[in-house]
């Protein structure tokens, strides 16, 4: 995977808008939650791109295969989008394990809200992780797991009374081949630095001044 992902925009309705870009170098093994690429499988390129909060298309899958034949990125991928400016992505890397965090608060919630509980506001947490070793499917489960509690916690850090947004995307990549790690958990070899760096990078996404939940286009204004 290459060391950092490429800042670029997109023309869309008179506006550049901002896209964050992987092009891997290999392809690699992903689980993500994402609305193009997700599930579990062998991905070649990840794009995380900002939409306008008055984004009302039913087909993201859709959209961001658009976005990735502008491109020019070629095979299966992770399209994931967000709200807030891309551009204002956080990395972290901690035992070799790196996380990359665009990090929208604007509409904290609990994950076991009440039915009548309703979004006020723009929000996305996605978080893209990269290990350098291969995860058994179990421990990718598992992953997406620890990355999620990690995110929890950092939330619970900033004083916000939450677990998340409606909204977010986890992805987790690692090498298709070599010896599998059985586990992926907080405390295993591999889930604990992920879960650090996750932390690390949501906490830093979600400070003052980065994180803040203000939708990209109303920054236009």
């Amino acid at each position: 995977m290459s060391a950092e992902p490429t800042l670029t925009a997109r023309r869309e309705d008179g506006l550049d808008i901002p896209l964050l870009v992987w092009r891997l170098a290999v392809p690699l093994l992903a689980i993500s939650s994402a609305p193009l690429g997700g599930g579990i499988g062998v991905r070649h390129w990840i794009v995380n791109a900002t939409v306008p909060m008055s984004y009302r298309r039913d087909d993201p899958d859709v959209h961001l295969t658009e976005l990735a034949a502008r491109e020019r990125l070629g095979g299966p991928g992770v399209g994931l989008l967000t709200g807030v400016d891309v551009a204002e992505v956080v990395s972290a890397e901690e035992g070799g394990v790196r996380v990359w965090a665009t990090v929208g608060l604007g509409d904290p919630i609990w994950a076991a809200a009440p039915p009548a509980a309703a979004a006020s506001g723009p929000g996305t947490v996605n978080i893209v992780v990269c290990l350098p070793v291969r995860l058994s499917p179990a421990a990718l489960v598992n992953a997406v797991a620890t990355a999620t509690e990690a995110k929890a916690q950092a939330l619970w850090d900033l004083g916000l009374p939450a677990t998340g947004t409606s909204t977010d995307a986890v992805s987790v990549l690692c090498p298709p081949d070599g010896p599998e790690a059985a586990y992926g958990g907080p405390r295993s070899e591999w889930g604990a630095p992920l879960a650090r760096a996750v932390h690390t990078a949501v906490r830093a996404g979600g400070g003052t001044g980065r994180g803040s939940g203000m939708p990209w286009s109303d920054r236009l204004r």
